[in-house]
């Protein structure tokens, strides 16, 4: 017989980290535990995907063990799941639609390596993704808060050029180059450069 997925429960409000825990517990393919006991996937529960939130997916994923994360968020929307799926979330729920069933299959699937997102939050990042393809509309990088110029010289990055091939390329100064790369990082709380395509790439936005 399979060993139950260990799974754990992060969340600001008590009352709803105890709240989540119960509906687990009502799952017998999942087991619930501490964070200190190396669980396989972390449900984060959260009111809205703010930069915190995105912080602590990030650190939830670097962490030894490197558990799944699966986000219960109040509010999600796409540009929001966007960033969540880029910073490592494999799951995505809406808390008015979860319930223990619904939460352990989220938890299951990311446990398996598969993610998890309401189908008509689906059907949203998809349409970014789409209107990305027209020029008269703005895709999911602007849907991201990302300029023409940050897009273009993330492109390049991503195509391996250098910082002076893309000033070459885009007519800008090396230092223009330097300031967009660094305005993208520190806007999404990235590392570097690499970590900046790598974000993009996940995201499904370049």
């Amino acid at each position: 017989m399979q060993e139950p997925v260990r799974v754990s429960v992060v969340a600001l409000d008590p009352v709803l980290e105890a709240g989540t825990r119960s509906a687990l517990e009502g799952c017998p393919e999942v087991r619930p535990v501490s964070v200190e006991q190396r669980p396989d996937v972390t449900v984060v529960v959260v009111d809205r995907v703010a930069d915190p939130v995105l912080d602590l997916v990030r650190r939830t994923r670097a962490s030894e063990h490197r558990p799944e994360v699966v986000l219960v968020a109040a509010e999600l929307a796409p540009a929001e799941a966007l960033h969540a799926i880029a910073t490592g979330a494999r799951g995505l729920l809406r808390r008015r639609e979860t319930d223990g069933p619904r939460l352990a299959h989220a938890v299951l699937a990311a446990a398996g390596g598969d993610c998890a997102v309401p189908p008509d939050l689906l059907d949203g990042l998809l349409e970014h993704r789409a209107e990305g393809a027209a020029s008269h509309v703005p895709d999911a990088w602007g849907a991201a808060g990302l300029s023409d110029r940050e897009r273009a010289v993330l492109r390049l990055v991503a195509d391996g050029r250098e910082t002076s091939e893309i000033a070459d390329e885009l007519c800008y100064s090396v230092r223009t180059v330097t300031t967009v790369l660094h305005n993208v990082t520190q806007r999404f709380r990235l590392k570097n450069r690499a970590h900046a395509v790598a974000y993009a790439l996940r995201a499904g936005l370049l």
